[in-house]
């Protein structure tokens, strides 16, 4: 994957692993690897980041496991050059992302595209809890019923329940801090490129830790064990 660079693979692939998995800026791993004797600048992190994290997703993206057929979706909030713009996010009765999707706006559109790459990709679930947000409600139903109408088999398909309840949403507020507590530290982003990119990394190491994957050599690999084999 890192064919043709200056630096070794290893000292790539650590310093995107810590980047994105630990409350450290850039010049915090630049004086790190310093440390160590290597010079890296903080701005090459940056770049080895925000090109690595959507490969390593995509690669990822292949080894994850199904989710169940309860989905939990919720929006939470990033700022991103000073202007508060929205990261939807599903995770399923066990806690276990199901999707991502960032976006500028909090409307319909938006709300449309996130529940369409979920299904896309995960099939339909039986049941999605929401919060009072009358506009999830409404790209769910939409959605579904596209679903439904481009659905090749001959079996009748049951509309998806929607169970709208602050308080069956919690599962997925609770989710949202793990991800929160490490854009807090960056005090925000400076493009929406560079958001969307660095959130599809942070992400993934969240999606990791959670062992949503399956290695046929390994049935609880660390951090360290999944970016070696993703970037293998």
């Amino acid at each position: 994957m890192s064919n043709g660079r200056h630096f070794d693979r290893s000292v790539i692939l650590l310093c995107a692993r810590w980047y994105l998995a630990y409350n450290l800026s850039l010049r915090d791993l630049e004086e790190m690897m310093a440390e160590r004797g290597i010079r890296v600048d903080h701005s090459t992190t940056h770049r080895w980041v925000v090109h690595f994290a959507p490969l390593l997703l995509e690669r990822f993206n292949r080894r994850k496991r199904p989710v169940t057929g309860k989905w939990h979706v919720d929006e939470t909030y990033v700022r991103v050059r000073g202007l508060w713009m929205y990261l939807y996010r599903a995770v399923d009765s066990v806690a276990d992302t199901v999707e991502f999707f960032f976006s500028e706006k909090r409307d319909l559109p938006a709300a449309k595209r996130f529940v369409r790459k979920a299904l896309k990709r995960h099939g339909r679930p039986d049941s999605i809890v929401i919060d009072g947000s009358q506009t999830n409600r409404e790209a769910i139903i939409a959605c579904d019923g596209e679903s439904r109408l481009c659905d090749q088999s001959q079996r009748r398909l049951k509309p998806i329940r929607i169970r709208q309840s602050q308080y069956l949403n919690k599962r997925i507020e609770q989710d949202h801090r793990r991800v929160k507590r490490r854009i807090r530290s960056m005090l925000g982003f400076k493009s929406i490129t560079c958001a969307t990119t660095i959130l599809c990394g942070m992400e993934m190491v969240h999606i990791m830790r959670k062992r949503q994957t399956r290695y046929a050599d390994n049935s609880a690999p660390s951090l360290v064990d999944q970016f070696e084999i993703l970037a293998a």
